[in-house]
């Protein structure tokens, strides 16, 4: 199964993530099938690729409770109709 998850990256303590499409076995940090966006929690910034996270919820990628937050502030979910 697909799953839209968030990816750490950044220096300890300054830590920021990206949003990716992964495998649900696959690590937390190990290669994505696509990286969709990206979310500093610091300064609460998020950039996200819509047309490529709304054609992966329409092929069944299911996103993690993190993630369905952060889609539903950007009113990603109403455009898949979840």
């Amino acid at each position: 199964m697909v799953k839209l998850r968030l990816k750490r990256f950044g220096k300890k303590r300054e830590v920021s993530y990206r949003i990716v499409a992964i495998k649900s076995d696959a690590r937390r940090d190990g290669r994505p099938l696509e990286e969709l966006g990206f979310y500093n929690p610091r300064t609460d910034e998020v950039r996200l690729n819509v047309p490529a996270i709304v054609k992966r919820l329409q092929q069944g990628a299911q996103p993690t409770e993190t993630v369905r937050s952060i889609l539903r502030k950007a009113n990603v979910l109403e455009q898949v109709g979840a």
